[in-house]
């Protein structure tokens, strides 16, 4: 059964249903206009398609394997199949996207750079791609995510990046994100904002998520080639802002008897004060630019997130996956911090794969689904656990001690 074509993508407008828009201060409107008017000129052209097509295969190392979980497929009795975006250069999915905006920075004559990340993935992704092209980068971070990303920090540091440590709020991605814009503000006629993740104001999600959408594109010709068929029963994918999902979901969405599952950080709990589980716990609302889903009080103050992953730990989500959401054409599942940790341990004791806590919430996910023996499921694992290892060693060492 297949959909309306582009029912699910963001119309002329720049709205997934009543989801996305552009709310946005006056002094940064003729940025947002003029990258509204040009992304998809650019990234139609043929000189664009080239160097970013030449830049994934042979400077990413794409296409990223889609493997065959044989041990993970025992344990739940179903065929799962892993999306490898973890072997990407720089370790995640967030490469694909920098790469993309780069180029169109680069076609822009934006000469400075900004980013704000929170896992460090795409401020490590944003610092590879500038000092590849030779631009000036400063990566806004939340100092709670600076001390519990250190690898990260210093990898960006290292790529010759400027690291600014973001102490308000609860310092982390939200915080750093009000940074970069604020910082946008300042700058508007020399600078580009590379937004990590499908969120702020349109053309972002829509540009992010075409830029992300290669890995459904490989996951089409990957399965046909493996099983015969494009089309697998379940997708799933870990969501914070949810550009891996918003990835993996893209070339499926008109395609209904796919099952898309995006998967949330419920912390320590839905009802305990402290998740980022924003599709459970919000209601509509502005942030960040765009009007989705986000966690706020009943007069519309943004409530602080709580994950023990630092790429989840935010209180809204990208528009497209609140219309995903609303439309009922995919399923959100959340999952608390111990049973990702779970899941990080499974996957790595099982098959010798260990997975950035992000993609571990996937993971973790498999266990709510009642899989038929017969159902062909991909889980994209969105990055790899070298940035969280200290987190692991610490949960493991107070954990067996517990015990």
């Amino acid at each position: 059964m297949t959909a309306t074509k582009n029912q699910f993508n963001v119309n002329e407008f720049g709205y997934y249903g009543q989801f996305g828009g552009a709310y946005i201060p006056e002094i940064l409107f003729n940025n947002v206009e003029e990258l509204k008017n040009n992304y998809l000129t650019i990234m139609n052209s043929q000189s664009f398609k080239t160097e970013f097509d030449d830049l994934l295969k042979n400077y990413v190392g794409r296409p990223t394997p889609l493997y065959l979980a044989k041990n993970l497929s025992k344990q739940f009795n179903t065929t799962i199949y892993l999306k490898r975006e973890d072997l990407n250069h720089t370790g995640a999915h967030k490469i694909n996207n920098a790469i993309g905006q780069i180029l169109l920075a680069n076609r822009l004559g934006k000469k400075r750079i900004i980013a704000e990340t929170g896992a460090g993935q795409h401020g490590v992704a944003t610092a590879t791609v500038c000092a590849l092209m030779g631009l000036e980068c400063i990566v806004y971070m939340g100092q709670a995510d600076i001390e519990r990303q250190a690898p990260n920090v210093a990898r960006m540091k290292m790529l010759g990046a400027k690291v600014v440590s973001v102490t308000s709020g609860t310092k982390t991605l939200k915080d750093a994100t009000n940074e970069a814009i604020r910082d946008w503000i300042n700058h508007a006629e020399d600078t580009h904002y590379i937004i990590g993740s499908v969120v702020g104001p349109h053309p972002y999600p829509d540009m992010v998520a075409r830029f992300q959408s290669v890995i459904s594109a490989e996951i089409k010709t990957q399965l046909l080639s493996c099983v015969g068929k494009q089309n697998p029963d379940y997708v799933i994918a870990c969501v914070g802002g949810g550009s891996n999902a918003a990835g993996a979901f893209y070339h499926f969405l008109n395609d209904l008897e796919v099952q898309l599952i995006g998967v949330e950080a419920s912390g320590k709990g839905i009802h305990s004060g402290h998740t980022a589980a924003t599709l459970t716990v919000g209601t509509p609302g502005i942030i960040h630019g765009s009007k989705t889903y986000l966690m706020q009080t009943n007069d519309g103050q943004i409530t602080e997130p709580y994950s023990i992953s630092a790429g989840l730990d935010y209180p809204g989500v990208g528009p497209v996956h609140a219309y995903l959401f609303e439309t009922k054409r995919a399923n959100y599942l959340s999952v608390t911090d111990d049973e990702a940790m779970h899941a990080v341990i499974n996957l790595t004791q099982k098959e010798g794969i260990i997975p950035a806590l992000e993609s571990a919430h996937a993971l973790a996910a498999l266990s709510q689904i009642n899989f038929k023996p017969s159902d062909t499921v991909v889980l994209n694992l969105s990055g790899r656990g070298d940035k969280d290892l200290t987190t692991y060693i610490n949960y493991l060492d107070t954990h067996t001690h517990a015990k």
